[in-house]
């Protein structure tokens, strides 16, 4: 089960570190994913988030005084919320209290850093394992037994990182505008690269067959499976020569002559 762990900021990193290695020891069918780069910096790399949303069951939000007016945060709470029909949200306020956040954050489950919230997150985790997850006895034992790790490590992580004071809430408008601003952007690469993907399929299918068969051969060499060469091939030259050229190379590798 994959956990997607949402962060900006310093503290709201500590805080996402500290869950993903907590929630393996409570969980250990979890995986969390945390990324390596601030949201902040986001637009550049939104194929690499809608990647790892493809297979994700559950999004918790690190949520701080810093970060919850960033766009960047809203914008991957609604991918979150949206990219997948079994996908749930929820945000651990860091160090907020729910008067803080406003829409669209304030419509999702919130956690606190407390035992009791905390084991309700705990709970909605693995519950979402299904038949897979811990027996509710067994879940609350393993949880007692690690719950002093957390509290102490989220402890320190409010000791070494500097807290924001409450930031001023930034104009819905200009929220709204950053957001469909990145949207636009997302949306004109996607077409860049329908468009070259497109180009190049037009490239291949006016390549001679002499140079179709070439170029399967030599995929074939370099230890591509048998398999995706049939399927790449497959309608851009004939089913029987390309079986007899897979047959061939096959043959080859156990020293047999060719037919």
């Amino acid at each position: 089960m994959k956990v997607f762990l949402s962060w900006s900021g310093q503290r709201s990193k500590e805080v996402a570190s500290l869950l993903s290695d907590w929630l393996c020891c409570v969980i250990q069918a979890s995986r969390p994913w945390i990324s390596t780069r601030d949201l902040d910096r986001g637009s550049l790399w939104f194929g690499e988030i809608n990647d790892q949303l493809k297979d994700t069951t559950v999004g918790i939000i690190c949520l701080t005084q810093e970060n919850k007016g960033r766009p960047w945060i809203l914008f991957e709470a609604g991918a979150l919320a949206k990219g997948l029909s079994t996908s749930r949200v929820c945000t651990l306020l860091v160090d907020l209290e729910p008067k803080d956040i406003e829409d669209p954050l304030a419509q999702f489950n919130h956690t606190f850093p407390t035992r009791e919230s905390v084991f309700g997150l705990v709970k909605t985790l693995n519950s979402a394992l299904s038949t897979d997850g811990l027996d509710i006895r067994i879940l609350e034992q393993v949880f007692n037994t690690y719950w002093p790790q957390f509290e102490d490590r989220f402890s320190k992580v409010l000791q070494s990182t500097e807290g924001q004071p409450p930031s001023k809430p930034r104009p819905k408008e200009d929220v709204l505008g950053e957001i469909l601003e990145n949207t636009r952007m997302l949306n004109s690469r996607i077409r860049k690269l329908e468009h070259e993907n497109e180009r190049y399929r037009m490239r291949e299918m006016e390549m001679p067959p002499g140079m179709i068969r070439e170029e399967a051969s030599m995929m074939l060499k370099s230890g591509l499976p048998p398999e995706l060469v049939l399927e790449r091939f497959r309608g851009r030259m004939p089913s029987s020569m390309l079986k007899d050229l897979i047959t061939n190379y096959e043959m080859g590798k156990l020293g047999k002559e060719p037919n």
